[in-house]
């Protein structure tokens, strides 16, 4: 019985990390989390991002959704490398209008981040999910042209009816009886509250005449004859 030929192979050279000419990252998933106020609790948005989206970090705001400065968004930024996606609870976490949730994703998709939303089921590293923000971006255009639009038409129908547009005609026996206290020594936004007179109103007139002759009398300033009888 012949005894068989054991026949040893070369063992095949794989080539480390540092050989190879293009290393393939995988992408992280960073997490966003944001409470509008101290009293509210970041907790269950922490782990909803740890657990269901898998993310290696939180970065965190206490920030109302209406301030664009924002540290913890900007340190996730810095943080962040091309090709990692940027998840949140809910769309709203990131911007509170569809303008600026708009604008926020454009921002990442420029940084080459791909963005994720859990309760929304949105991920624009997925074609259905860039499709969905394409057509939000539609929406947003669609929504700024009824704006435009309406403000036009609105305009137009006022003029059609003799309604005059801009501010309103000042009183001037208001005018003149405010000016009348002032110069008795009451201050401006007293006497603008006892005559129903707006006090930007009422300081803008008293501006504007006192750049001219700042050491006349209020209704000597202003042209408003006042009597004083």
């Amino acid at each position: 019985m012949e005894t068989p030929t054991i026949v040893n192979f070369p063992p095949v050279h794989k080539p480390s990390v540092l050989e190879t000419k293009e290393t393939k990252i995988m992408p992280d998933v960073l997490g966003y989390a944001r409470v509008s106020t101290k009293d509210q609790d970041l907790e269950v948005q922490r782990r909803r991002l740890r657990d269901e989206a898998g993310a290696i970090q939180v970065f965190e705001d206490v920030i109302s959704g209406k301030n664009f400065e924002r540290p913890g968004l900007a340190e996730l930024l810095k943080f962040s490398r091309k090709g990692d996606i940027i998840c949140v609870v809910r769309l709203d976490r990131l911007g509170r209008s569809l303008k600026e949730l708009l604008e926020t994703v454009d921002d990442l998709k420029a940084r080459g981040l791909a963005f994720r939303s859990l309760e929304e089921r949105l991920d624009t590293s997925s074609a259905a999910g860039e499709l969905v923000f394409h057509v939000f971006g539609a929406i947003a255009h669609f929504e700024r042209r009824l704006i435009v639009e309406r403000t036009r038409d609105g305009i137009a129908a006022a003029r059609a009816r003799g309604k005059r547009l801009g501010r309103p005609t000042l009183d001037g026996d208001k005018l003149a009886s405010a000016l009348k206290l002032i110069d008795a020594g009451v201050r401006p936004a007293q006497a603008a509250k006892q005559l129903g007179l707006g006090r930007s109103t009422l300081y803008r007139e008293l501006a504007g005449s006192r750049s001219s002759a700042p050491d006349t009398p209020a209704s000597i300033r202003t042209g408003v004859t006042v009597d004083t009888d």
